[in-house]
């Protein structure tokens, strides 16, 4: 076969399907993407659409918040003071794990490491190592968080099984 034969090779259905999945993957590696940079430029009106109505985030020493209103409330109150302004914080990710597991659902895993800019550079800016275990529902074409629940591992332990 040739190299201009096998270019033009149309794709089969299995892979069609696979792409497709890939594209969801991807849409909600873009939402986490999303958060993250809305949550250090303190954009919290925007951040809070990346949520569903009833989300439910477990953030282990800061509470569980149930719902936007409460969410978007809990939010305002952590970002204060030292931590109001832009990127006074920074939320980079890693090793994000997406398992679909129906049209519309999806779980997911990935780490956090959560740096403070406010501190002297004598200090240690890490403040958290952690890990968001997360449930995705699409809603109208578009992916949103549903619950994420903060497993929390250094400088303190407040994390549940199976992660504890």
């Amino acid at each position: 076969m040739s190299a201009h034969e096998s270019a033009s090779k149309e794709l089969d259905l299995s892979e069609i399907d696979r792409l497709r999945k890939l594209l969801e993957v991807e849409a909600i590696k873009e939402l986490r993407l999303s958060y993250n940079f809305l949550m250090d430029l303190r954009d919290l009106d925007q951040l809070i659409n990346i949520f569903t109505d009833d989300a439910l985030c477990e953030y282990g020493p800061y509470g569980s918040w149930t719902g936007k209103e409460e969410i978007l409330s809990n939010y305002r109150s952590v970002f204060t003071g030292d931590l109001e302004a832009p990127f006074s914080s920074f939320h980079p990710n890693a090793n994000h794990r997406v398992q679909l597991l129906t049209d519309t659902r999806a779980e997911g895993q990935v780490y956090l490491m959560d740096f403070v800019t406010h501190v002297s550079p004598q200090e240690n800016p890490l403040l958290w190592l952690a890990l968001y275990d997360e449930e995705y529902q699409k809603i109208k074409g578009q992916w949103k968080i549903a619950r994420t629940s903060l497993q929390f591992f250094w400088p303190e332990r407040h994390a549940k099984s199976p992660y504890s």
